[in-house]
C-alpha cells in the first residue's frame, strides 16, 4: 500500500504536533523512513522513529504528562514508571492519538551510544520538508540505511535522499559514520 497526499498530511500533522510537545522537554531527532517520506518518497509506513536524549524520570514524567494532555497515549502502559523502565532497558515505546490503536505511531527510544548522541548534536531542520521538526542529518540517515538497516525499502530511501541532497552530502563523512556503525552496532 502506498500512501497518498491525504495520508502524508495526516503523518506530517501527527509528527509536528508530537514533536512540538517533546521539544519543550528534551532534544530529539526523527530518523529512518519518515525522513525519506517527508522528502516526497512514496512508501508505506505506520510509525515515525524518534530518538531522544537520556533524561531523568522526573523530566520524562513531565514529558509524558504533556503528551497525554496533548491527546496522545502510550501503547505499552499508562504508568510512567513502567514506560520509563522500557526506555531505560533500551526498548522503544509507542505513542498514538488517545482512544485509537491505529497508525500513525511515534516510536521513541533513548539515545543508546555515541552514534545516537552525535546525531542529536548535529540535528537539523530540513527546509525541504516544510516542517518545524528536528531530523538526524542526511549523512547519518544515508549511512544507517545503507550500512545497518539494509532492507530494500531502506536502500531505496537512501537512494532517494542521495538524489535530493546530491550537492550537499559528504561521502567521506558517510563512510566515517558507516565505520562507527560497524564498530559500535555490528560487532556486538
Amino acid at each position: 500500500m502506498e500512501r497518498g497526499v491525504e495520508d502524508r498530511n495526516i503523518l506530517d500533522q501527527f509528527a509536528e504536533e508530537f514533536c512540538t510537545i517533546v521539544e519543550k522537554h528534551v532534544k530529539y531527532i526523527i530518523v529512518s523512513g519518515f525522513v525519506a517520506i517527508s522528502h516526497g518518497r512514496r512508501r508505506a509506513t505506520e510509525d515515525i522513529d524518534m530518538i531522544i536524549e537520556k533524561i531523568s524520570l522526573e523530566v520524562f514524567d513531565s514529558l509524558h504528562s504533556d503528551l497525554v494532555n496533548g491527546g496522545f497515549q502510550c501503547l505499552q502502559s499508562t504508568k510512567v514508571t513502567d514506560i520509563f523502565e522500557y526506555l531505560q532497558k533500551g526498548d522503544s515505546v509507542r505513542y498514538v492519538r488517545t482512544g485509537t490503536f491505529l497508525p500513525p505511531e511515534m516510536e521513541i527510544k533513548f539515545a543508546k551510544d555515541e552514534l545516537d548522541e552525535m546525531q542529536i548534536k548535529t540535528r537539523v531542520q530540513l527546509e525541504l520538508t516544510g516542517m518545524n521538526i528536528w531530523f538526524s542529518n542526511i549523512d547519518f540517515n544515508i549511512a544507517f540505511k545503507e550500512e545497518l538497516l539494509k532492507s530494500d525499502k531502506d536502500i531505496e530511501d537512501a537512494k532517494h535522499l542521495r538524489i535530493i541532497y546530491s550537492d550537499e552530502i559528504d561521502a567521506l563523512f558517510i563512510d566515517q559514520i558507516k565505520e562507527k556503525i560497524r564498530r559500535l552496532r555490528l560487532q556486538q
